[in-house]
Parts: C-alpha cells; structure tokens; sequence
C-alpha cells in the first residue's frame, strides 16, 4: 500500500484571507473571471467552500458537504469579514489531521477518497484566489504547493473529460511554457488574461 502524500492548506489559506482583508466594500458588486459571480458571490462561495472541505477532512458529514456547488448562487453574510478568515483557518487546521488523508469522504454531495477532497480544497483556494485578486486589482501569488496540487487535479480532470473540457468548463489553451499558474487558471476554463474592467 502507498504512503498518501499531505501537505499544509495553511499557506494558501491565508493567501486567500489576505485578498479577503484586502477586498473593499466598494468592489463587492464587480465582476469577476466567473460570469455568473460578482466579487460577492466569490467570497460567498468561498465561506461555503471553507466550511464545506473543514467538515469533510472530519469526515463531519451533514448539510454542508451534501450542497452542490453550483445549486444556488452564493450570498454573502453580513459578518463576511471576521467568518472568512476563521473558517479558513478551521479548514487548514482540520487538514493537519493524517486522518483526513484517509478513508472515504464527501463534499459537494460527491463521495471522494480523503487524499482527493484534499486536492480539490487547494484547487478551490488556488483558483477562487486568483478570481479574487483579478476583480480586485490585488497582487496574487499563490503557495507553490497548493499550486502544484491544483494544476495536477485539473490536468487530470480534463484528460479524464472525453469532450476535451474540464470541470470547470472548457479548457482555455495556454501555451506550454507558461505560468504554471497561468496554466492552471486555463484548466479551470478561464482566460489568464481576464482583467476586471473595473480596475483597468
């Protein structure tokens, strides 16, 4: 039997708190990379996301790992600002815990071996990171590790789509000598160039 690799969420974490910090009241309402989602939905979605991956890396199964995350647009709750960094926080500590790593568990209503719901965690961080700095105008560069994890998820993810997608939506081609970031953003369906009209 293979040793299941681990690694700390808590790097990219406080990435995704600090653009949190850094997201003025203002620019709630702006677009970003995600048609769908103002800069609001995003950090909506990344509340639930937070909680979402902290109770599966407890195998805590329940409401929140049973919600699809495209079920409903996300809101933004009113205490956004001191909520996001906590359940951030509470999501990295949870997947410290080499019980997390093991086993069987579910998120998004999807049931999914330990060692995958926690590449999908960093690929949410990573990706939702980089949504948040583009519609804000922030500095973005996100914990190697969590990066490599993301890419790797998504390549897989779109080898493994017939129709030559990915989870996310079609693949955007990037060349090969790009950013691995760069990259990663293109496997998720998003365009590397994207920049919000509202900081231009």
């Amino acid at each position: 039997m293979t040793e299941t690799t681990t690694f700390d969420l808590g790097p990219q974490a406080r990435i995704v708190a600090r653009l949190v910090e850094g997201t003025p009241d203002a620019m709630l309402a702006a677009p970003t990379p995600c048609p769908d989602y103002t800069v609001r939905n995003v950090l909506g979605h990344v509340a639930g996301l937070a909680v979402a991956f902290r109770d599966a890396a407890g195998k805590d199964l329940g409401a929140s790992t049973e919600t699809p995350p495209d079920d409903a647009v996300p809101d933004l709750p009113a205490d956004w600002r001191e909520l996001l960094p906590r359940v951030l926080d509470e999501l990295a500590a949870a997947w410290r815990d080499p019980a997390a790593w093991t086993g069987m568990t579910r998120a998004g209503g999807v049931d999914l071996p330990g060692e995958i719901a926690a590449a999908v965690a960093a690929d949410e961080l990573v990706i939702h990171g980089w949504d948040l700095a583009r519609a804000t105008g922030q500095d973005y560069a996100p914990d190697e590790t969590a990066l490599r994890a993301s890419h790797a998820f998504l390549l897989a993810a779109a080898e493994e789509d017939d129709r030559g997608g990915g989870i996310f939506g079609v693949v955007v081609r990037v060349p090969d000598g790009a950013p691995l970031l760069d990259r990663a953003v293109g496997l998720s369906g998003r365009d590397p160039g994207w920049r919000s009209p509202a900081t231009r």
